[in-house]
C-alpha cells in the first residue's frame, strides 16, 4: 500500500512552493503520480454588487482570475517537469461558491491531497474551503504542511491522536503507508475516559492492530493541562520531535467548529509539523 496518486491545489504564487516540493518529495518514493490542479479564484461576492452593476464587473474579476491562474500553472508546470516526476497540470477558473466541486471531482480518485494551512497570514479566503471539499466531497486523507516545516521523505516520529472515533480510525487506516515507514509512531491519548471501553488499556488494541502491520508502537497518556486539545498535541509533538501528527477530521460539524472552535481548526491555524487529517 503506498500513496501513487497526489492531488495539489494552487490558488496563489505564494502557496506553490511548498506543495509541490511536498508533492515531489512523497511522489519519488511510491514512483507516483502528481496532479495539480490550478485555480483562478473569483473572490467577489456577486450578490452584493452595487445597484446598476452589470455583466462587465463579474467579465473583469474572471479575466483577472485568468490571467493569475495562467502564472501558477507556468510554475507549477516549470518546476513538475524538472522534477522528472509523471504529472498532470490542470487549470481551471471558479467562484468561490463553486471551488468545492473542482476540489472534489479530482480528490474521490486521488491517494492524498498536499495542502497549505488553510489560516494564518495571507492565506487565500478559498483555502479553508478547499481543505474541507477534499474530506467531505472527495472523502481523501488531506496532508497540511506548514511553510517552514514540510514532512521529511521518512518520517522518524509519528504521532497519532487516539480518542477511539471514527474518524481517528479514518485516519489511522489511510496513514498506514506513513506510520509504516516511520523508526517509531507515538500513540496519543488525551485524558482516556475512566468509564470508556479501553479504561484499562487506553490504545492497546490499536497498538496491537498497527504492531500486526509492522508499526512500531508506544503509548503516551497525557493530561490536558492546557484549554485546547490541539495545543497538547503541538507542545508533544514539539518535546518528542516529531516529524508528523495523524488525527481525525471534524468530529462536530464544520458549523461548530467555525463558530466555537475545536481541535480540527485549531490545529489547522497552529499546527508546528505537519499534520494528517481524513473524515
Amino acid at each position: 500500500m503506498s500513496y501513487k496518486t497526489l492531488l495539489t491545489v494552487l490558488t496563489t504564487p505564494a502557496n506553490t512552493d511548498t506543495q509541490l516540493e511536498q508533492s515531489i518529495s512523497l511522489t519519488r518514493l511510491a514512483d507516483g503520480h502528481v496532479d495539480a490542479l490550478c485555480l483562478g479564484v473569483d473572490r467577489t461576492q456577486t450578490g452584493y454588487y452595487y445597484a446598476g452593476a452589470n455583466a462587465m464587473v463579474l467579465q473583469e474579476t474572471l479575466a483577472r482570475a485568468k490571467e493569475e491562474v495562467s502564472g501558477i500553472e507556468a510554475t507549477a508546470t516549470e518546476r513538475l517537469t524538472r522534477s522528472a516526476v509523471s504529472f498532470n497540470v490542470e487549470t481551471g477558473v471558479a467562484q468561490m461558491a463553486d471551488i468545492g466541486r473542482h476540489v472534489a471531482r479530482l480528490a474521490r480518485f486521488c491517494d492524498l491531497v498536499v495542502l497549505g494551512q488553510p489560516y494564518g497570514k495571507d492565506r487565500p479566503a478559498e483555502a479553508e474551503a478547499i481543505v474541507e471539499a477534499a474530506l467531505f466531497e472527495g472523502r481523501a486523507p488531506v496532508l497540511v504542511v506548514p511553510d517552514d516545516a514540510p514532512l521529511p521523505a521518512q518520517p522518524k516520529t509519528v504521532l497519532v491522536a487516539w480518542n477511539e472515533s471514527i474518524e481517528a480510525m479514518t485516519a489511522i487506516r489511510k496513514a498506514l503507508p506513513m506510520l509504516q515507514a516511520a523508526d517509531v509512531v507515538r500513540v496519543v491519548v488525551i485524558d482516556p475516559p475512566q468509564h470508556g471501553p479501553e479504561r484499562s488499556d487506553p490504545g492497546g488494541l490499536l497498538c496491537q492492530m498497527l504492531s500486526r502491520h509492522g508499526v512500531k508502537c508506544e503509548i503516551d497518556v497525557l493530561s490536558k493541562t492546557m484549554t485546547r486539545v490541539s495545543d497538547v498535541l503541538n507542545r508533544h509533538a514539539v518535546d518528542t520531535a516529531a516529524d508528523l501528527i495523524v488525527m481525525g477530521a471534524y468530529g462536530h460539524s464544520r458549523f461548530r467548529e467555525a463558530i466555537l472552535g475545536g481541535a480540527t481548526r485549531n490545529m489547522l491555524e497552529k499546527a508546528k509539523v505537519p499534520v494528517m487529517m481524513a473524515h
